[in-house]
């Protein structure tokens, strides 16, 4: 249930970024059926970026990440969304970020923001 509940909040501040950013685009009709499904989508495939590549990108740049104190994380963020948007375009799945920066750089922000945000609602069962 916590996995769902958390894919759900993915694909809130999903749609918070497409409604803020310019370059993230669903090509679906706003507010459909087949408009969420993709959020939706979108966000299980994030997710699993996020939980197989982003290790591994941060282990190899975990030099920088402390040379810039944190700040390469939002560079990291940014690359993951471009990637899952990449990935979505494979699939045929109408999401896509058109260029690294500003688009995929401020929606990850955003996306890291209001992620973060909803967490704080999310109960945790530890």
């Amino acid at each position: 249930m916590r996995f769902i509940i958390r894919t759900i909040a993915a694909a809130v501040a999903l749609w918070v970024a497409i409604q803020f950013i310019d370059g993230i685009d669903v090509d679906a009709p706003t507010n459909s059926a087949t408009y969420w499904g993709v959020l939706l989508l979108v966000a299980l495939i994030f997710g699993l970026v996020n939980a197989i590549v982003k290790p591994i990108v941060k282990a190899l740049g975990c030099a920088v990440i402390v040379l810039t104190l944190g700040l390469f994380l939002l560079v990291i963020n940014a690359a993951m969304l471009y990637l899952t948007s990449w990935i979505a375009g494979q699939f045929d799945i109408p999401f896509h970020v058109d260029n690294f920066y500003p688009a995929a750089f401020w929606g990850a922000v955003i996306i890291s923001v209001v992620s973060w945000a909803l967490g704080l609602f999310i109960p945790d069962n530890d």
